[in-house]
């Protein structure tokens, strides 16, 4: 199954997207982390695609394909607008999946919808996280500003700050990246994503306990084992905003696991999808 090339409009851009399925079939969105691509979640989109879901992976705002935002602003209520504005490009409640700040911005976006939305499914995002950990992430971005001589070398700042196992064949890397007239290798993004004001301040932590309290959604959040972002404090704090939370451990796996695991993870959501219902809009 190959999938069509889509743009759709989020807030004030277009945000391009890779779509497998029936569009009549019910949705189901994926949304990528920080400095990754909607590569990231291609595999689970067709899963759940031959599963009989219209499933589409997007790339963020000022990520791969998708427009860059003229204003510059990448806070995390831009990302969570984008999805608010996907969902009324529908015509069946969505399923919301997402990683890290995909993730962040499917539980705002949608807490905001609870009509528009059958499930929301989280990849490693709770209130709460390790500010450092995060260290890691403005790290990886003040690297690849200058770009990379080698994809060796983009793939070795990949694993060293975002604590991922190093990738055996690192020439994987240019469908994610870009070279430039000199031969040096960018990665698919607005450097503008990377700045300190947009990486976990403190409106971040506010907005993201906010969307917890207001959730009415089913959720899953799926819970990396060694997650160097996620607190122990922050998973209860959490279950306790949101009750119906279903949270499970995805064992041995780090932050990024999605993008290594994708497989894995469809199982899962079809199964947690089985047993959501889908609801008529309102």
């Amino acid at each position: 199954m190959s999938p069509t090339k889509i743009r759709l409009q989020g807030d004030g851009l277009e945000l391009a997207g890779s779509a497998y399925g029936d569009p009549a079939a019910p949705p189901v969105l994926f949304f990528h982390g920080g400095g990754q691509s909607r590569n990231a979640w291609l595999g689970s989109a067709r899963k759940v695609a031959e599963a009989g879901y219209y499933g589409i992976s997007f790339d963020l705002r000022g990520h791969g394909e998708s427009d860059w935002a003229a204003d510059g602003d990448y806070l995390l209520d831009a990302f969570g607008r984008d999805v608010e504005r996907l969902l009324y490009q529908f015509e069946r409640p969505v399923t919301l999946v997402g990683a890290s700040r995909g993730g962040q911005a499917a539980l705002v976006g949608g807490s905001r919808h609870p009509d528009r939305v059958r499930l929301i499914m989280l990849a490693d995002v709770a209130p709460l996280m390790r500010d450092d950990g995060v260290d890691g992430i403005r790290a990886f971005f003040e690297q690849g500003e200058s770009g990379f001589a080698s994809l060796e070398d983009a793939a070795e700042s990949l694993a060293r700050n975002l604590h991922q196992p190093r990738m055996a064949d690192a020439g994987k890397l240019a469908r994610a990246m870009r070279q430039d007239d000199t031969g040096r290798w960018h990665w698919h993004w607005d450097p503008a994503t990377g700045k300190r004001e947009f990486l976990h301040p403190p409106s971040e932590g506010e907005a993201i306990l906010t969307a917890a309290a207001r959730l009415q959604s089913p959720a899953v959040l799926v819970r990396a084992e060694l997650s160097h972002l996620l607190t122990d404090e922050g998973v209860a704090r959490f279950q306790q905003l949101a009750p119906q939370i279903e949270v499970v451990t995805a064992p041995g796996a780090g932050h990024m696991f999605t993008a290594d695991r994708n497989d894995e993870f469809a199982a899962q959501l079809l199964d947690v999808l089985e047993r959501t219902p889908e609801r008529n809009l309102s």
